[in-house]
């Protein structure tokens, strides 16, 4: 991480961090959604065919790590999980729950890490394989996990009552 990211990369890791972990003005982030659900709530879907907590967790985690692949060059398939996008979690599984959560927790801080190193120059710049500048990825990854925070709050209080 840059000792002292420029006031343009400052500004994209606060983004991330409000919309994953910090405390932000529009109640809970990702991190604060998923805090205190159960793998029997994780697993809950709300009809056949529909996705799961567990399932938005990984495909979370999934696409910081797309978009840190983006950003530094990595090759693809290295991510912990095979497949892409939408990773199937059927059943209840407390173990499983548990490293998924902590997945996303790493690879938020990977893909901190990838930001933190960015230069102002390097924001505007569309790198192999997107069709968006890295400025723009990084401000997609934020509204990512708030358009996913959302769905696990109404998801939660949907099988709850």
């Amino acid at each position: 991480m840059a000792e002292h990211p420029s006031p343009e990369v400052a500004q994209l890791l606060a983004l991330l961090d409000e919309a994953f972990e910090r405390a932000s003005w529009h109640g809970p982030n990702l991190r604060g959604a998923l805090r205190g659900v159960s793998a029997e709530e994780a697993a809950w879907r709300p009809a056949p065919g529909r996705h799961s907590i567990h399932e938005l967790c990984v495909h979370a985690a999934y696409w910081k790590y797309a978009v840190r692949r983006r950003l530094t060059g990595e090759r693809r398939g290295t991510f912990a999980a095979r497949g892409s996008n939408w990773f199937a979690r059927p059943a209840p599984d407390p173990v499983l729950w548990r490293a998924d959560l902590r997945r996303l927790s790493e690879e938020h801080k990977l893909l901190r890490a990838a930001v933190a190193a960015l230069s102002p120059r390097d924001l505007a710049r569309v790198p192999p394989g997107a069709r968006q500048g890295a400025g723009r990825l990084v401000r997609g990854s934020a509204a990512h996990d708030l358009y996913h925070a959302g769905q696990v709050q109404l998801l939660k209080r949907l099988q709850r009552g």
